[in-house]
């Protein structure tokens, strides 16, 4: 019995395929918010993402461009609201020297790209660029610091540079000298990359002492806003190193801790990310599903040593990871298709059921690598099916987490069995009801039926992104494959919001009166 309330306080149960999927609504609980930053984004120095991707550069006539940034991008991300975005790595970052990269373009040290295929850089796009673009898109930058191949000098003489004004700092002088004089007090820092792998493979012993030197000097005492400063947590289910950062740095110097995990099959043979079968697709939903078990007990640990959840929990890197597609787009370039539909919208999910601690999240990666929401190619731009997902999903950023109960058919493979539905819910400051749900059944729809006891609600009005098999996707040639449209099958009867979802569908409802 004991085990029976946890689950339903969790929020997943599981029943046989003849039981009916029902959801309760918690509407009077709605306290916690959703920060909108769980909705952000991550751009890394690898294969089209920054170069030729995001940034084709100011004296290029063939492409619109603000800055040397592609127009059509900047609208993209604008109309899907990011509000923070992740640079310049990933592992990427662990052999970046900021200071390469800025004052004029033709005075910069070009670079090799050691990490990602030893592929030359001119430096063209530094710290610059990257925080004038996070200010086109009203999106905070969340700087990743070298704390591999660095020195704790560096990345103090980075906050210095990005965050002082000017005449207070010889840094904060050669920022004017590089065209900005106004400082862009970049509030979000994150303290390493992957320590436990390519950011050093440290201990978390040796993390932590490191991780104190960096965390005391880069601290902001008076000149500049208070940091925030982010520390490396597992790369796996790894909770020991979780326990030992929590109880083990100083309070006053983190403010959250990172985690990473991609939806991969299986990390020797990854798979197509167009051409799968049903069993990798399975597979696939099992990965993703793994989420909520590492979020949920990241939390339990955190709440031991932090009760109040002063601390967040970051999920700074998560998507789907599959082979590159052999069609010559670039390194870790892949398709996205429905499936990668489904990925988004059941951990997006997963992240608003837990926004008391997740409080900021970052999608790998931006553009034209991993699980992307936009490709490109020359100057054509695609807007992906996960694209989509995160900007039905917008509705949610900065809304009142409605807490569920959900009973949930299972989708069934073989003798492997996982959840079918998933869903949350928000409130929004104009009082608007918010619902998201997947059926990632690739073979059968769902029945949902939705309890609105104490819900005044009479109308319902949806959008709904689907399609008929996984693997659809959009390509230049037909952009608009897989794109969102009015679902009509809700309704609303004696407080009850009944729902037919299709297989393979991610839908999110407004309810109105």
């Amino acid at each position: 019995m004991k085990k029976l309330i946890l689950l339903l306080l969790f929020g997943i149960l599981c029943f046989d395929l003849s039981a009916q999927n029902k959801i309760t609504l918690i509407a009077d609980q709605a306290e916690t918010q959703i920060s909108k930053h769980i909705y952000g984004h991550f751009a890394e120095h690898l294969g089209r993402c920054i170069y030729d991707g995001i940034y084709v550069g100011e004296n290029n006539t063939g492409i619109p461009n603000t800055a040397g940034v592609r127009n059509d991008v900047i609208k993209a991300l604008k109309d899907l609201k990011i509000p923070n975005l992740r640079w310049p790595g990933g592992c990427f970052a662990d052999t970046y020297h900021w200071k390469d990269g800025v004052g004029p373009k033709n005075e910069r040290k070009p670079i090799e790209n050691l990490t990602w295929g030893n592929v030359r850089e001119d430096n063209s796009f530094g710290t610059n660029e990257f925080l004038n673009m996070c200010e086109l898109l009203g999106a905070e930058p969340y700087l990743a610091v070298n704390m591999n191949t660095g020195t704790v000098q560096e990345a103090v003489e980075w906050v210095q540079y990005a965050n002082h004004a000017n005449g207070t700092s010889y840094l904060a002088d050669i920022r004017k000298k590089s065209g900005r004089e106004k400082p862009w007090n970049v509030k979000f820092w994150g303290i390493g990359n992957e320590s436990w792998d390519c950011g050093g493979n440290m201990t978390v012993d040796h993390y932590i002492d490191l991780y104190k030197q960096y965390a005391t000097a880069m601290t902001s005492y008076s000149n500049t806003e208070k940091l925030f400063r982010v520390a490396v947590g597992p790369g796996t289910p790894d909770y020991k190193w979780t326990e030992e950062i929590m109880k083990n740095i100083p309070a006053r110097r983190f403010e959250g801790v990172s985690i990473h995990h991609y939806s991969v099959i299986d990390w020797g043979n990854k798979g197509s990310s167009s051409q799968f079968t049903d069993e990798e697709y399975f597979k696939t939903m099992q990965q993703a599903w793994r989420m909520e078990e590492i979020v949920r007990t990241n939390c339990e640990v955190m709440d031991k040593y932090d009760p109040k959840k002063r601390v967040a929990l970051i999920v700074d890197e998560w998507g789907g990871w599959y082979e590159t597609d052999p069609d010559g787009h670039g390194q870790l370039y892949q398709q996205n298709t429905m499936r990668d539909a489904m990925i988004a919208g059941l951990t997006l999910n997963i992240f608003n059921n837990h926004a008391d601690r997740v409080r900021m999240a970052n999608l790998a990666q931006m553009v034209n690598v991993l699980q992307s929401v936009i490709l490109t190619n020359k100057e054509k731009i695609i807007l992906t099916p996960t694209y989509h997902v995160m900007e039905m999903y917008k509705v949610h950023q900065d809304a009142f987490l409605v807490p569920v109960q959900i009973l949930s058919n299972d989708f069934v493979m073989g003798d492997n069995r996982i959840p079918a539905v998933s869903a949350s819910a928000s409130k929004d400051q104009s009082g608007k009801l918010h619902i998201s749900l997947t059926n990632i059944d690739n073979t059968k729809g769902q029945e949902v039926e939705i309890d609105l006891k104490g819900i005044k609600a009479k109308h319902v009005t949806g959008r709904i992104l689907t399609s008929s098999k996984v693997q659809d996707h959009n390509t230049f040639d037909t952009p608009t494959n897989v794109v969102p449209k009015t679902f009509k099958n809700a309704s609303i009867s004696k407080g009850t919001l009944k729902v037919t979802m299709p297989p393979n569908s991610v839908i999110v409802l407004e309810l109105g009166s």
